[in-house]
């Protein structure tokens, strides 16, 4: 019975909420992907969802509600001593803040993923992206990411800073 108590343990301490930030076609499901398999961690992805339940991606009052609902359910996750990805683009701060937070209430670290790249490189990769016509992304136009900009709060060195780094060996 004690040998069980340590795995649980050590279970525990092992769980990580890593949050996924960045405008379209930043690389988010690519990283997603590769840290899922390489933690390993549940991979929560509300475009991949919508589309699969043939919601509209830019049903944005579905997309909050099902943000919210994997956001409980991660909590569950982390509380079992599961690491977890949300993959939600996450543009606000204040929405980074919320989770960082409420996992560190936890106990559970929170690594904060930013990918960053110019509204040029974006457009080229979602291009490509839309001429793919890939199950789970949206059609999004070069004026559309520009409005996108505008609303997106880049995390800043102050704010990276308040993340805990991926262990060793893992970026």
């Amino acid at each position: 019975m004690v040998g069980c108590m340590i795995w649980q343990v050590d279970q525990i301490r092992g769980a990580r909420l890593i949050l996924l930030c960045g405008l379209p076609g930043s690389g988010k499901t690519t990283l997603a992907k590769r840290l899922a398999h390489e933690v390993p961690a549940v991979r929560l992805c509300p475009d991949e969802w919508m589309a699969d339940l043939g919601i509209d991606l830019f049903d944005e009052r579905t997309r909050g509600r099902l943000e919210r609902r994997f956001w409980s359910h991660a909590q569950e996750l982390l509380d079992l001593g599961q690491s977890v990805i949300l993959e939600f683009g996450f543009w606000e701060r204040a929405e980074r803040d919320e989770k960082r937070l409420a996992a560190r209430a936890l106990g559970v670290p929170v690594e904060l993923h930013y990918l960053a790249a110019t509204t040029d490189e974006l457009c080229r990769r979602l291009d490509a992206r839309n001429r793919g016509d890939e199950p789970g992304t949206a059609m999004i136009t070069r004026e559309l990411l520009e409005g996108y900009t505008t609303q997106f709060e880049a995390p800043d060195g102050r704010e990276l800073a308040l993340f805990d780094r991926p262990p060793p060996g893992r970026r």
